[in-house]
């Protein structure tokens, strides 16, 4: 099959390898149908390796050369006999962490931070570049009727935007602002207003993006930080002025304008 390999920094190659082998009894065969680019595989391609495993990794084996793609969806080609909540055919989306179970960290909920923890596409023998990928059951959900194929792919950079939606205690009523227009800003603002924000601005210095941003009218406040009145802009229209309930950074720039834009903690009732 052909599958785009990650071999060493900016050293790509897309090559022939055997395709997977009849599924270990908890695992699932799937056909790759589309495949995300993450902001760690451009990383990784241009400074790695740096998440993946350039020796065996203690739980898959698995070292570079390495299949890349994390954010995939596709459709299920072959099944394990212990495999109870999947059959062939079923569309799928993927959850990239691999853990060991009975782990320290799992069993407390933060099984990322584990040196045991392994990430399909990373340090797994099949990523979503590849035209198939081996998977746990416990490792994919089944997609809606409703939902594509497309969209299927993005469910793992929407889990991280919920995530933050939901330690930043977003609510009805909150305002949010989110800084960085990029997908995972985007969907982030998504996530806010779904989860009933009253207000959600989106900070964002590439013109190009806010024009974007702006031209689908998804309801959201598009400012540039580097404006003049970029701190007036977000603070006036809060309560009292004291700025807004959460803040969601998801730029990864360390400039800073300079502005406080949250509430202080005083005057927060919400972390």
């Amino acid at each position: 099959m052909k599958a785009l390999r990650f071999h060493a920094a900016r050293d790509l190659r897309l090559e022939d390898i055997d395709p997977p082998a009849a599924p270990e009894p908890n695992d699932v065969i799937v056909a790759v149908s589309h495949c995300g680019i993450c902001g760690t595989d451009i990383h990784e391609y241009l400074d790695g390796p740096i998440f993946v495993s350039t020796r065996p990794h203690p739980l898959t084996g698995a070292s570079a050369p390495i299949v890349l793609g994390h954010e995939f969806s596709g459709r299920i080609v072959a099944i394990g006999r212990a495999v109870s909540r999947f059959s062939e055919g079923d569309r799928v989306a993927i959850l990239p962490h691999l853990n060991k179970p009975g782990d320290y960290f799992v069993r407390r909920g933060i099984g990322h931070i584990s040196d045991t923890t392994a990430l399909v596409g990373l340090s797994s023998a099949y990523g979503g570049m590849g035209e198939y990928a081996v998977l746990p059951q416990d490792n994919i959900v089944k997609l809606p009727d409703g939902v594509s194929d497309e969209q299927g792919a993005l469910f793992e950079p929407m889990a991280v935007a919920i995530n933050a939606i939901d330690r930043g205690g977003v609510d009805a009523g909150s305002t949010v602002l989110v800084t960085g227009a990029g997908p995972i800003g985007v969907l982030a603002a998504m996530a806010a207003k779904a989860a009933g924000a009253s207000r959600v601005v989106v900070s964002e210095a590439n013109p190009a993006r806010r024009l974007r941003l702006e031209s689908l009218e998804l309801g959201y406040e598009v400012v540039d930080p580097t404006s003049a009145n970029f701190g007036d802009s977000v603070l006036g229209p809060t309560e009292e002025g004291l700025g807004v309930d959460v803040a969601i950074e998801c730029a990864g720039r360390s400039r800073s304008s300079g502005w406080r834009l949250t509430k202080p903690a005083s005057a927060r009732t919400r972390s």
